[in-house]
């Protein structure tokens, strides 16, 4: 019985939380780095490494916290409490996606660079500057600690149209792929 039980048992990866879910439309709540900030931390690494994204906000793993986690090319880091102190005028367009939205990517302008303040893993005050796709990513992981979603980003018939195909792609799989 031991056996059957181990060969049935599902095989699961934890996953960034999708669209639906109405914790990626709260504002997130400020942390201090205390335990459970760093349990979230890790859970957020371990989920970022899995689905092989560049970016994660707490939200998207159902946290309403102000916590980002960045895989920059010299490794994944944290940034807790994260604000964008100043923003160029200069913008920047390139495709976006999400983890929390599977499939859908869009031209997203945004500002060119950007200078952040936040609260590093050790738990010490320091800004960050990022260009053009760091700068991207920064931006589009604040967001969603404000509830915002790239998609708001774009247009209204852009958006819905993404989300139309998001759902179609969900429920009917890619035959749907050409719409």
């Amino acid at each position: 019985m031991f056996c059957n039980l181990l060969a049935t048992k599902k095989m699961t990866k934890e996953e960034a939380v999708k669209y639906y879910n109405p914790v990626l439309r709260r504002k997130a709540q400020s942390v201090a780095l205390d335990e459970e900030s760093k349990k979230t931390i890790e859970r957020m690494k371990k989920v970022l490494k899995e689905e092989d994204g560049v970016g994660l906000a707490a939200p998207q793993i159902g946290e309403s916290k102000k916590i980002i986690v960045i895989n920059a090319e010299d490794g994944m880091f944290a940034l807790l409490n994260p604000e964008i102190k100043e923003k160029s005028k200069e913008s920047f367009t390139t495709k976006e996606g999400c983890l929390s939205i599977p499939g859908i990517w869009l031209d997203i302008a945004r500002s060119k660079k950007v200078r952040v303040r936040a609260l590093n893993e050790e738990g010490r005050e320091m800004e960050i500057e990022g260009e053009d796709i760091f700068a991207v990513v920064l931006q589009h992981e604040i967001d969603h600690l404000h509830g915002k979603l790239f998609i708001d980003r774009a247009g209204t018939l852009v958006k819905w149209r993404s989300l139309v195909k998001y759902y179609f792609k969900k429920y009917f799989g890619n035959k749907w792929e050409s719409i």
